[in-house]
């Protein structure tokens, strides 16, 4: 899996990760990182790469919502349980709702 614009330290400070826990679960969330970057592009309906030619780069709240979507499935690791009622957080929307294209 492969990150398009969060970045590994990134993701440690948002979970706040000391480097040994980082070094044992760093595959597992380049993979939570490049599904939350895909989620986020394909429910703006944009790519990437259409996302730099409009804003040079990616938006900080873009970042922001990537960097929320890791966290949750890092604390969520499995499917919604009684123990476990947790769903991504408004902010997430608040973030990511006005880059979104309308069709």
């Amino acid at each position: 899996c492969r990150m398009k614009f969060l970045t590994i330290d990134q993701i440690q400070a948002q979970l706040r990760l000391s480097d040994e826990q980082l070094a044992l679960e760093q595959t597992l969330l380049e993979m939570y990182a490049a599904s939350s970057e895909d989620a986020i592009l394909n429910l703006c309906r944009t790519t990437y790469e259409e996302v730099l030619e409009e804003y040079t780069t990616v938006p900080k709240p873009i970042v922001n919502a990537a960097l929320l979507l890791v966290d949750h499935f890092y604390q969520n690791r499995s499917v919604v349980s009684p123990q476990n009622l947790s769903i991504i957080p408004y902010s997430f929307d608040f973030l990511v709702k006005p880059y979104m294209k309308l069709t």
